[in-house]
């Protein structure tokens, strides 16, 4: 009877591993178009300062910047920080697209480990599920069910090893116990 369980469990677990490994090539290329909006998004908001920058400083924003910072009036340094902020954003989002300009392996890492926090929290929020059907797709789900199902096999003989031996040191100690 328990075979037969154990068997029903790695095919669940196969298939939960399956399922999670279909979303990743998803989830990254939902990762990737968010920090691409993004990008978008604050190049045309800083458009009219790099317009004035251009103007005066021979494009360099860091002038305008200075500019604004070195202001005896409040709001123009604030102003210049603001700037300064989006400017940075900017490189933020331009140096996360680079970074995504890879196999889609290498992007799912980078997306793992260093991805942009802002993006992860909106993509996670607006994750939308899917079951995509391309080759991508199949590799991760495969790949993922492989290593969790070595996982769990790893596991469970570390589990009866474990018993085992307990069970060894037991038996050891009740026969000395006796005589």
């Amino acid at each position: 009877m328990t075979d037969i369980l154990y068997r029903y469990l790695m095919i669940i677990v196969a298939c939960v591993a399956l399922l999670i490994g279909l979303q990743i090539p998803n989830f990254v290329d939902q990762y990737q178009k968010r920090a691409d909006a993004h990008l978008r998004e604050v190049t045309v908001n800083l458009q009219p300062f790099q317009d004035i920058a251009s103007k005066y400083f021979g494009g360099d924003l860091g002038k305008l910047i200075d500019l604004h910072r070195n202001s005896g009036v409040k709001p123009f340094q604030d102003e210049g920080a603001a700037i300064e902020k989006m400017v940075q954003r900017k490189l933020r989002f331009e140096a996360g697209i680079a970074a995504l300009n890879t196999s889609l392996p290498l992007k799912a890492w980078h997306v793992l480990l260093h991805g942009d926090r802002e993006i992860l929290d909106e993509a996670l929020v607006q994750y939308s599920y899917a079951v995509p059907l391309n080759q991508d797709a199949l590799v991760f789900g495969a790949g993922a069910a492989l290593v969790i199902l070595l996982l769990v096999e790893l596991l469970l003989m570390l589990v009866r090893y474990t018993n085992t031996k307990a069970m060894l040191l037991l038996r050891r100690s009740s026969t000395s116990n006796t005589q």
